[in-house]
This record gives structure tokens, C-alpha cells and sequence, in this order.
């Protein structure tokens, strides 16, 4: 496929991308109800376009509710809680007045609405409310969950229903549904004296707030052009048109038109053509056909088999039309293979929600690490009062939990996300009588979710497939060799107590016996039956068969040791048996580490501190955002061969060009809400991941006071040596010349499931959350020598 070419943009900052041409059919763009219609609330205008303006459970919302906010045991406080009429935020009232933007939450980041005593806050402190009074919302990324408490079983129901109803409509609204309905709750806002009329005044004010700094004057000519009524003031239709210009894709009509030719539409067959020239690998006339009848707005064109430029930008904004291939967004790899053959999402100190020193445990944590595809946790078990263990970050000022209630939170959520194995990594500081109560609640709790013994009894050493596995939880823990009994002595489970790179080995077994042995409960040791843990101490194959069910577990330090020293030799390991990587015991803050580096010789389980975000877990996400987010990737054929000759250290020459033309992006999101005058200054980045040779990254210059719709046109360019490991990640960024730019969203994939042609790239948060409707818009060219 040939690489497309776009033409460098540049303008002032004072002329955004507008135009007078009006395209956008009315039924897409609700408007503010006209001053007779006796309406003064035109931020309902978004619940009608949803279909829900007469819904009872959203009626009650909007008139809001007074709820009680749990937080501890003596913290219950009486708070109002109401839905906006942009149908987008609730609004709820604190004790000491905050900026507007701190007294709302954005019903795109809940990530779950759990009812009765389902958290671990209703659990500890919410017994003297019933259950059916109770509700809990809990938000993607760091935010902690909203323990509510309503005055009646009915109204705790008309919340739990009312925000079901509003995600599923969020879900199901179209990238443009979704612009139109973003900027209509901002131009609710801006009307301040909701009139439904828009004074200039009030329009600089809504151009402020979507991140465009224009200069008056020729914001003023955009607003005279539409003030048909010459009275200095738009309502109506007269705000549809000055909307219409600036949502405008001005990109997005030359494609159009480069394709449709004189008649302005699109056939089967020009479409057709212009999914060829994508690379897209169903490009034949049955496909276009069905993209018409998809998304073409106008039924006499669908009709007549046509798609007008409406229906084309629909499709180029629909998930179609995306860089992700949707393709690889389901479970479509082979899941039958071992479990060494692949990639596992992983946390470590899976019960922490902050820092490793003194921040909080909670079962919340590993709730929320299961609803980010994750598949392997860890649990590091302590001496607990009363018989029973607790789960703690031991020898510091982190809270603990019980152990039970941690595998009983395993039990209700491990498999609500993927159906594929979850493992437990138990680090284990505890005697024999609480191994004992730790193996009785496994048992107990998960019962026959609980693998407790090999599947296959002729070849139990074997690794089953995720596949044979579904719905299974393994241990991984220390065995007790067949030969000794319980009083048979082993090293400690601790991961921390890291060796010293320069020891000898004769220096780490003395530096074993000083620390000590700790002994193995047999029903404990009885449950690491695919897992077994062992320290990866030199990769020089041990005599006798092999042994898959022996996994290793060393430091980032250690891996990157193996890395450097024995590259392919690790590579071949980690073919046949399981590798678990954690970060280095010094990082107090929960910092990550690049997890890259250890994806590059094949380790299976490269364990994060989920709760920390940053480009390690960008990439973390990235790497498992495809074969459906299960938590398991198939790993490339050269990490699955026994006799690979692959090492990432020496990975041969470059046969992949990759060419992104950054063209323009899409209503980035203001950094500051609560500074009118706080305009971006957006510069793009595309960084590369893979092995170190492929590593790079290269930016745009940056565009001047706008985040509306700035356009760059420009070209970078990368070579990759190993494009079957690599990660590409787009970056956009507020560029400041006197400190460290602000980082405004991203997104990131894997180089393999990134779709080639103009493609739109949806944005995320810092914590993962949608940035809905923040879009870049590039072109992707892939080329293999």
C-alpha cells in the first residue's frame, strides 16, 4: 500500500478551522429550545437525544436525592446528589465549597454501580443500613469508590437503574453523537442567564471552555455571519449554524471528495476503492454495501446505495474507523496452547491502592486490578489475630486485610471480565498453623474454582492451556518435595530479599542459611500444583527432564542481569517454564518499571503496581487492550520455540517501516477547567516500544492556543527491527518552554493491531478513562522489505 500524503497545516492561532458551509443534518445537532417554546432548560436537550427525558429514574436524578456518604465508621454524612441536564455529570454538594469542576463526576468514568453491601467500605461500615438501601459507584482509575446510603430502598434503586441506563446509552452513542452532546453541555453552560440566547459575550465564553483562544475579531465576524437576525444575539438555528462551523472536519470532506468526484456521494464502488487504498482486508463490494446500510444518515442514499459525506464521517468516527483493528478486539488467538506460550497481565502488591510504605490495603485494589484484565495477583500473607492471616505490605504502616476476605473477593469478581485462569501469588510469612487456616479458606471459598490437582494425571507435569483452564484458579506457592514431610524445611516465599548481583553462589547459600529456613504447611504446599515456586537463580538447564510447573520469580534487576548476560538462553527458559518479574524492593512509592524490557525474552508474568499510572502501565494496557483485554497474549513464534535462536540484544537488521502522518486532533480537553484563559498548546509524540534497537520516538511542533482543532501535517518516520514485540503509543501534550509539558492523553497498541490509512486514535486519561470526544486523526502507513 502506498503511504498517503497530506499537506502541511499551518495557520494563525487566531483562525481556527472553520468554515461557512453548513453540512451536518439537524437531527444530529440538538439545539436550545427557541425562547417561545417555554422551556429555560436546554441541557435536557442531550437526555432527549438519549431518549430518556421521560424516564422516571432519570426524572427523580434530575430532581436529585439526599444520600448519605459513608466513609468510615463514624463518618456518615447527608450529602445532595443530582444529575446535570447534560445527562453527562451528577453534581453533589461537599461541607466546604470546591471549584465547580471538584462538585462533579462524569457518569463516563464509573466503571461499576454495585448494589447492597458489595464494597468493602458497606461491608465494615455500613451495617445499619439495610442492604437494599445501599449502592456503591466505583470509578475507573484512582478515584475511590462512593460508599451511598439512600433513604429508601426504591430511591437507592432509581440511582442504580438511572446510571445503568445513562452507560448504556454512552456506550452505545456514536463518536458524533458524542461530540455534539459535549459541546451542547458546554454551551449550556456558557448561556449564563439560560435564555436559550447567545450573546458574543457568552459565545467567547463557550470558546474558552471547548480550548480555543480566538482573537475578537474574528470570533466576532463568525458570530455576525450567523446573527441572521442582526439583533446581537443567536438563538436557534443561528447557534446550529455557528456549531456547525466549528465542529467542521475540513480533513475529513477533501478524502470525501478526492473519492466521490462531481456528484459529491460516494457508490459502493468508490467506497469500495477507497477501502482498498486503507488496507483494510475486507475491501469488496458486499463490505461497502454494509458500511452504507451502517452508517449512511440520509435513507434515500442508503437506499439508492450511497453514502453522502454525514454517513462517511460517521464511519470514520466509528470504531470501524479506528486505529485498533476491531478484529482484535475479541478473543482471536489460540488460546489451546501452554501457559509458558504467553503474556499474562499481573500485579504486584495487588492489595495496595497507594504507596508500598504507608498507603492503604484494601480488596478494593485487586476488585479493580480484575476489571483491568488482570489475571495474575499477588497476596503477601502474615501472622493475623484471632487464627487469622492477614494481607499487608509487612514491617510498614500500610493497613491489613483479612486473607478470606481477600479470596472471596476473588471468588465474586475474577472471571466477571475474562474467563480465562487467574493465578494467586501467595508470598508467604506465616507458621504452619495459619498456612493451614490459608489453605482450609482456598478450599473453602473458591471450592471448584480451585485447581488442586494436575489435569492431566499420565503427563502431570505438563502446562494445561488457558483454554482447558477457564473459570480455574492456580496457586503459586513453595512445594515440599515428595521425598520430605511436614518437617521438611524451605527458604521463606519472600520475593524482597533480592540477592546481591556480585555474590557468588557460595555467598548466597550462607547468605540462605543466615536468613533462615521456614517450614511449608503440606495443605498449603498440596495447592501449588502448576506454580511451583523457585528462585531463578542461573539459567543453566538442570539435569533430568524438564520442568514446566517450576516457576521462577526474580527482581526487575535480576531479569535485566539475564538480559544482558544470556540473552537467547533466557529467551529458551522462558519457552517452557513461567517467569514472574517484580519491581525492585526500593521503590517505596510503587514506582513501575518498563515492562517491556522483560515482554522482549519472552517473560510471562511482568508484575506492575497497578495503582500507579504512568507509561508503564500505558503499556501494560496496551499490550492487553487486545484478544478481547482476557489478560493472556499469544506470544510471538520466536518466543515459543524451544530452539529459538532469537536474542533481543542482537535482533538483526530493520524490515518494518512505519510512517505516521500526525494530521490534525479532535476537542482535547482543557488541563485547567477552572482558568478560562488556560489554553493547550498541544504537540503530538509517537514513541515506540520494543526491542532496545526499535526504541524511539519523535513529536510535532506544536500549535499555539488551540486544543479545538489544531492540525500539524506532519511526518515521522520509524524503523523496526522486530515488529511483532513493538508498542506504538501516541502522546499529546500542553508544550510549556519554561517547565516539563503537561501530558493531556494517550493511547496505545501494538504495532500488529494497528490499522493502516486515516484512521482516528480515541484518547485516555493519565488513569485509563475514556477522553470521549478527544480524538486524534492520522494516516498509518505499515511497509514490510
Amino acid at each position: 500500500m502506498l503511504c498517503g500524503s497530506w499537506r502541511r497545516c499551518r495557520r494563525s492561532p487566531e483562525e481556527p478551522r472553520v468554515s461557512a458551509q453548513v453540512t451536518a443534518p439537524l437531527e444530529l445537532l440538538p439545539s436550545p429550545a427557541s425562547p417561545d417554546s417555554g422551556t429555560k432548560r436546554p441541557g435536557l436537550r442531550a437526555l432527549k437525544k438519549m431518549g430518556l427525558t421521560e424516564d422516571e429514574d432519570i426524572q427523580a436524578m434530575l430532581r436529585g436525592s439526599r444520600l448519605l456518604k459513608i466513609r468510615s465508621r463514624t463518618w456518615h454524612k447527608e450529602r445532595l446528589y443530582q444529575l446535570q441536564e447534560d445527562g453527562l455529570s451528577v453534581w453533589f454538594q461537599r461541607r466546604v465549597p470546591h471549584a465547580p469542576s471538584k462538585h462533579i463526576f462524569f457518569v463516563q468514568h464509573i466503571e461499576a454501580v454495585r448494589e447492597g453491601h458489595q464494597s468493602e467500605g458497606l461491608r465494615r461500615f455500613g451495617g445499619a443500613y439495610a442492604p437494599a438501601r445501599c449502592l456503591t459507584i466505583s470509578f475507573k482509575g484512582r478515584r475511590k469508590n462512593l460508599d451511598l446510603a439512600a433513604p429508601t430502598a426504591e430511591e437507592a434503586q432509581r440511582w442504580v437503574r438511572g446510571l445503568a441506563k445513562l452507560q448504556e446509552r454512552l456506550d452505545a452513542m456514536s463518536q458524533r453523537e458524542s461530540t455534539h452532546t459535549w459541546i451542547h453541555s458546554y454551551l449550556h453552560r456558557a448561556d449564563s442567564d439560560q435564555d436559550s440566547k447567545m450573546s458574543f459575550k457568552e459565545i467567547k465564553s463557550l470558546l474558552r471552555m471547548v480550548n480555543v483562544d480566538m482573537n475578537d475579531m474574528y470570533a466576532y465576524r463568525l458570530f455576525k455571519e450567523c446573527d441572521h437576525s442582526n439583533n446581537e444575539r443567536l438563538e436557534g438555528a443561528e447557534i446550529e449554524a455557528f456549531l456547525r462551523r466549528l465542529l467542521k472536519r475540513p480533513e475529513l470532506e477533501e478524502i470525501f471528495y478526492r473519492y466521490s468526484g462531481e456528484d459529491r456521494v460516494l457508490s459502493a464502488s468508490e467506497l469500495m476503492e477507497f477501502l482498498e487504498d486503507q488496507g483494510e482486508d475486507r475491501a469488496t463490494l458486499a463490505c461497502a454495501r454494509q458500511l452504507i446500510q451502517a452508517y449512511e444518515l440520509n435513507e434515500t442514499a442508503k437506499q439508492h446505495e450511497l453514502m453522502t459525506l454525514d454517513g462517511f464521517i460517521m464511519y470514520m468516527l466509528s470504531p470501524e474507523g479506528a486505529a485498533l483493528n476491531m478484529a482484535h478486539t475479541r478473543v482471536f488467538q489460540d488460546m489451546g496452547q501452554p501457559l509458558a506460550h504467553y503474556f499474562i497481565s499481573s500485579s504486584h502488591n495487588t492489595y495496595l491502592t497507594d504507596s508500598q510504605i504507608g498507603g492503604p490495603s484494601s480488596t478494593e485494589a485487586y476488585i479493580r486490578a480484575f476489571a483491568q484484565g488482570c489475571r495474575c495477583v499477588e497476596l503477601d500473607c502474615w501472622e493475623g489475630p484471632g487464627g487469622e492471616p492477614i494481607i499487608y505490605h509487612g514491617h510498614t504502616l500500610t493497613s491489613k486485610i483479612l486473607f478470606r476476605d481477600v479470596i472471596q473477593a476473588v471468588h465474586d469478581h475474577a472471571f466477571k471480565l475474562s474467563p480465562y485462569p487467574v493465578i494467586l501469588s501467595l508470598e508467604n510469612h506465616c507458621g504452619l498453623e495459619q498456612q493451614g487456616v490459608m489453605a482450609h479458606h482456598l478450599r473453602s471459598i473458591l471450592g471448584d474454582m480451585l485447581v488442586t490437582q494436575a489435569l492431566d494425571s499420565q503427563n502431570p507435569e505438563a502446562l494445561p492451556s488457558p483454554e482447558q483452564l477457564k473459570g480455574r484458579v492456580l496457586v503459586k506457592g513453595k512445594k515440599l518435595p515428595a521425598t520430605r514431610n511436614e518437617d521438611g524445611r524451605l527458604l521463606s516465599d519472600r520475593e524482597d530479599e533480592d540477592e546481591d548481583e556480585d555474590e557468588t553462589e557460595e555467598a548466597l547459600e550462607a547468605a540462605e542459611q543466615r536468613r533462615g529456613a521456614k517450614q511449608i504447611s503440606p495443605e498449603l504446599s498440596a495447592l501449588a500444583v502448576y506454580c511451583c515456586a523457585t528462585r531463578l537463580r542461573t539459567l543453566d538447564p538442570s539435569p533430568g527432564p524438564p520442568q514446566p510447573c517450576k516457576m521462577g520469580s526474580l527482581s526487575e534487576r535480576k531479569a535485566r542481569k539475564f538480559t544482558r548476560e544470556a540473552g537467547n538462553s533466557f529467551v529458551r527458559h522462558n519457552t517452557q517454564q513461567l517467569t514472574r518479574v517484580y519491581p525492585m524492593g526500593l521503590r517505596m512509592n510503587s514506582a513501575n518499571y518498563n515492562p517491556q524490557e522483560m515482554w522482549n525474552t519472552g517473560c510471562q508474568l511482568v508484575a506492575l503496581n497497578f495503582q500507579t499510572p504512568g507509561y508503564e502501565m500505558d503499556l501494560n494496557t496496551g499490550r492487553f487492550l487486545i484478544n478481547g483485554q482476557c489478560g493472556y497474549v499469544l506470544k510471538p513464534a520466536h518466543l515459543r520455540q524451544l530452539n529459538t535462536t532469537f536474542d533481543p540484544e542482537s535482533p538483526g537488521p530493520p524490515r518494518t517501516t512505519l510512517t505516521v502522518q500526525v494530521l490534525t486532533a479532535q476537542q482535547l480537553p482543557k488541563l485547567n477547567a477552572e482558568k478560562p484563559s488556560s489554553i493547550v498548546d498541544p504537540l503530538v509524540r509517537v514513541e515506540i516500544y520494543g526491542v532496545p534497537e526499535d526504541c524511539a520516538h519523535k513529536e510535532t511542533d506544536y500549535v499555539l492556543n488551540n486544543g479545538f482543532n489544531p492540525c500539524w501535517g506532519q511526518t515521522l518516520q520509524f524503523q523496526l527491527r522486530v515488529p511483532e514485540l513493538a508498542l506504538v503509543r501516541f502522546v499529546v501534550e500542553d508544550y510549556d518552554s519554561t517547565s516539563p509539558n503537561d501530558f493531556v492523553g494517550q493511547f496505545t497498541l501494538p504495532l500488529n493491531s494497528l490499522k493502516q490509512g486515516y484512521r482516528h486514535i480515541h484518547l485516555l486519561s493519565k488513569d485509563g478513562a475514556s477522553l470521549s470526544p478527544a480524538t486524534l486523526f492520522v494516516h498509518i502507513c505499515i511497509q514490510n522489505s
